[in-house]
């Protein structure tokens, strides 16, 4: 159900007032999500999943103990866990939201129109 016209006023308002008292978090709520934030402890979590890889490598690989081999194969159980919680609370919405946002800048902006480009390139006559 759509705001009426006196909802939309208040509501722009309360946002105006918010802006006025407290611009530093209101500027800091604008940056942060939620996808933002589970996004970021998805990379945490593949971080932490390559140094248990590395930890039972290096573990296995020397002989060391296989209880450091375990402990790094406890190190990516955890890591994937954490990760499959977090892609959970990013759901499909946020993965669409996400890949909207990289598509519609990022690496189109950082390579130009590539594909327009080669577009132009063949259909262009010789």
């Amino acid at each position: 159900m759509p705001l009426s016209e006196d909802e939309q006023k208040i509501l722009h308002q309360i946002e105006q007032q918010f802006l006025e008292h407290d611009p530093v978090l209101a500027g800091e709520l604008e940056n942060t999500t939620l996808w933002r934030h589970a996004l970021n402890r998805m990379k945490w979590a593949t971080a932490a999943f390559v140094l248990g890889v590395v930890v039972l490598i290096v573990a296995l690989a020397t002989a060391t103990s296989f209880v450091v081999a375990f402990g790094g194969f406890v190190v990516m159980l955890a890591a994937t866990l954490w990760f499959e919680r977090n892609a959970r609370k990013l759901g499909r919405a946020g993965w669409e939201h996400v890949s909207g946002s990289a598509r519609s800048g990022g690496l189109r902006d950082y390579l130009g129109g590539t594909q327009q480009r080669m577009r132009d390139r063949f259909n262009r006559d010789d």
